[in-house]
């Protein structure tokens, strides 16, 4: 973050949904660093703790509140308290997802349930409920995922949910415009979060990395920089966008000759 940047969301009040680890957490710290008051949230108290003692020992101000993306009750509930204790929102980033190792033929109705409800039907009942308490210009970032554009078998309905996000973010944009409120998608690809690390190995991490033009994966700060961005001022005339944060991930058509082109240079 550059010094420019420090104050770039001063006097803000931001929601990061799932923000206890993660790429979430990334966004929590770098909006606090420029001068947010951010909820953070998730299910785990402990480790949403964790965070908010992190902004605070940075010099932030931040606060924990617990609610179940998969819960419309504790949704209206984490809006309402927001906005009791700061007033409003300006910035919301729907950001909580979840994912099932399964096929369509695979899934159950328990692992759509699981899926949608938290992946999607969260972030319209967020945007519902902070745009009574966000004033004209006022953000949303919606989370999705390179997935959205190009996929791979065994992700379903995760994949199909991250491509209904990217049109809910257009119906809210339309929607939210005339009101001063913007609406944008972030769909990063490979991110360096606790699950990559536990799930590559070394070589499987070098295979990864060399499918990437930048030549290595992303990082939480990667994805927190686009969405101080997009949330900023600087950003007043995006919305209803849908940006890749892949490293040129989804630039490239075949990785075998990609590869090829690779180990050439």
């Amino acid at each position: 973050m550059s010094e420019s940047d420090a104050g770039r969301h001063a006097d803000d009040v931001a929601i990061v949904t799932g923000s206890t680890r993660g790429i979430g957490a990334g966004v929590a710290k770098r909006l606090a660093a420029e001068g947010a008051a951010v909820v953070v949230n998730g299910r785990s108290e402990a480790e949403g703790e964790a965070v908010v003692e992190s902004i605070r020992d940075d010099g932030g101000e931040a606060v924990f509140i617990e609610a179940d993306m998969r819960d419309p009750a504790a949704i209206a509930a984490l809006i309402e308290e927001a906005a009791e204790r700061y007033g409003r929102v300006d910035v919301l980033v729907n950001n909580a997802g979840v994912q099932t190792e399964t096929t369509a033929t695979e899934a159950t109705i328990e692992d759509w349930e699981f899926v949608v409800e938290t992946d999607f039907r969260s972030f319209w009942l967020c945007a519902k409920h902070a745009v009574e308490v966000m004033p004209e210009g006022g953000t949303i970032v919606n989370m999705s995922s390179n997935h959205a554009f190009l996929t791979m078998p065994g992700l379903f309905p995760y994949n199909a949910v991250k491509a209904g996000i990217n049109g809910m973010t257009r119906a809210l944009a339309l929607e939210l415009g005339p009101l001063g409120i913007r609406v944008n998608t972030i769909n990063p690809g490979w991110i360096e979060i606790e699950r990559t690390r536990e799930e590559l190995s070394a070589d499987d991490r070098e295979r990864v990395e060399s499918m990437h033009p930048l030549g290595r994966i992303g990082t939480p700060d990667d994805v927190a920089a686009t969405v101080s961005f997009l949330t900023s001022d600087e950003a007043s005339f995006i919305t209803g966008a849908s940006l890749l944060v892949d490293g040129g991930r989804s630039a490239v058509m075949q990785d075998h000759s990609f590869l090829e082109y690779s180990d050439s240079r």
